[in-house]
This record gives C-alpha cells, sequence and structure tokens, in this order.
C-alpha cells in the first residue's frame, strides 16, 4: 500500500514533532520552509522540504495531493508581513493550491479567549478576542470551515512547554519580575503530549470542528513560577501585576470534550511533573 502523504506547513517547535512521528509512522512527509538551510535539516530527518513562502502571493512551490495538512505556522516579525497575511492570507492560499480539500488540522490558540476573571472556557465559551493575534486566529478558524467543512479541525492549544521551553525562565534566573498577576492562571500542555494529539485528531475517521487543547489542570502563576523557581535553582519569583501584559489572560481550559473523544493517556498530565521531568 501506498504510504499515507502528510504535509506540514510550520514546521518548528510543534509541527516538527508531528511530522517525525508521522515519519515515524512510516508516512511520507513534506513540510514548507523559507529557509534552504532549515530544508536541508529536514531532509537530513527523512522529512522532504519544499522551499517557499505562504505570506506572498506566487510564493508557494507547486504543492502535492495530500492526505493530511498540518498547518502550525508561526509569527515572525522580522519577515515583514502582518498577522492577516500570514495566518489567513497563507491559510487560503496553500488551501488554494492543494485543491480538493485534504483532513487539515490548524493550531489555534486559547488566546482568542480575552477572558479576564478566571473563568472556565471551553468549546462553547463565546470568544472577545482583546488582541489582533486573536482576533485574525478566528478569521482564519473561519477561513478553515467555510473551505475544508467537517474535514478541518482548529486545536485552540494552551502555552506549549517543553525541551528548551519554560516560560519565564529567563526572568526568573535574572530575578525580574513576571508581568503577571500571581493569583491569574496559568494553562499548559507539554509539546509532546501536543504531537501526540495532533496525530490522533488527524488520523480519526470523525472529529470536531473545533476542541480545546491543554493538560486540562491550570495552575496559578505564583505556585507554577515558584516550583519551577526552586527546581531550578533561580530566585524566588517576583511579579508586576501592574505591568502590560504581552501575552494570555486569566482564565481556565476546560478540554473535557478532547479527551472524552480521544481518550489519550498523557505522558505528562501535568505541569509540575512536566517541570521535575525536564530539568
Amino acid at each position: 500500500m501506498t504510504a499515507p502523504m502528510r504535509l506540514v506547513i510550520g514546521c518548528g517547535y510543534l509541527g516538527l514533532r508531528v511530522a517525525r512521528a508521522w515519519r515515524e509512522a512510516g508516512d511520507r512527509v513534506q513540510a514548507l520552509t523559507r529557509s534552504p538551510t532549515r530544508a536541508a535539516a529536514l531532509a537530513a530527518e527523512g522529512i522532504e522540504p519544499l522551499i517557499g513562502d505562504v505570506a506572498i502571493a506566487g510564493g508557494l512551490p507547486p504543492l502535492p495531493a495530500v492526505e493530511t495538512l498540518f498547518w502550525a505556522v508561526g509569527f515572525d516579525r522580522a519577515a515583514g508581513h502582518s498577522y492577516r497575511d500570514v495566518h489567513v492570507g497563507g491559510l487560503g492560499r496553500v488551501l488554494d493550491a492543494l485543491g480538493d480539500a485534504p483532513r487539515v488540522v490548524f493550531s489555534s490558540s486559547t488566546g482568542v479567549w480575552g477572558t479576564d476573571d478566571g473563568a472556565v472556557v471551553d468549546e462553547t465559551t463565546p470568544v472577545h478576542p482583546a488582541r489582533e493575534a486573536g482576533r485574525v486566529l478566528l478569521e482564519a478558524e473561519a477561513l478553515l470551515h467555510q473551505r475544508a467543512g467537517d474535514r478541518g479541525t482548529a486545536l485552540r492549544f494552551a502555552g506549549l512547554y517543553g525541551p528548551g521551553r519554560l516560560p519565564r525562565l529567563d526572568d526568573l534566573k535574572a530575578g525580574r519580575p513576571i508581568a503577571a498577576d500571581p493569583d491569574s492562571w496559568l494553562n499548559l500542555i507539554h509539546v509532546d503530549d501536543a504531537a501526540r494529539i495532533v496525530v490522533a485528531i488527524a488520523a480519526a475517521s470523525r472529529a470536531r470542528r473545533l476542541y480545546v487543547v491543554s493538560d486540562g489542570l491550570p495552575v496559578r502563576r505564583r505556585d507554577w513560577y515558584a516550583h519551577l523557581a526552586a527546581r531550578t535553582g533561580s530566585p524566588p519569583p517576583t511579579f508586576d501585576a501592574a505591568a502590560e501584559r504581552t501575552r494570555g489572560a486569566d482564565k481556565r481550559v476546560d478540554p473535557t470534550l478532547l479527551f472524552r473523544e480521544f481518550p489519550l493517556a498523557l505522558a505528562y498530565p501535568d505541569s509540575f511533573r512536566g517541570i521535575d521531568a525536564l530539568v
């Protein structure tokens, strides 16, 4: 039998792990990158690189017919494109190039909620994004559902952490205050568990159009950063609740629907154990 063809747009922190999982399962995997250097690194792992830029008209190479597309594009301010150029324009260009819609899994964010009162949010909670990034992601989700219909699933990820990425660790080590209310909630998912969830949803014969994704155990920032500081030998955390926040708000993400329909056992079921495993 011919191996399934997968395409990853945004083969970075999460996308690369998904690509590796598919490759290890024997699938044929292609990944789009703007960088020839990055293309060489992907090729060394058995991932077929395509060089192009989703954010500009005519920036895509010929794309293969694929069974699955995983969209996990990050935002590079240095590239000179707007968030909308990338996530709305880019997604539209890729779907145009692919023709008949494949199975599409779209990496979105729980940042689409502007919730700042500690409320619980799930797939049914109305969204009121306070930032441009959240508004653009909602527009991209709508485009996905319009173009891919029931073959498209948006995953609103909580904060990803894992090897090489522990939130605010540099600030902790330097003794800099964290721009957040210490009693606000932090929602996380280990990147390896996030990748397993993407693979499971892509393989499902039926999936909903939207899931929220976290480990299901929100933690107070005060407690999480105190644990991280203790485990890394950093000074105890301090906070500046009045400072402008660069990301997130105060909410508790409830992924009950996801884990009811995809009963995966997480390798890192809570982020405290995740920290311990990493450090």
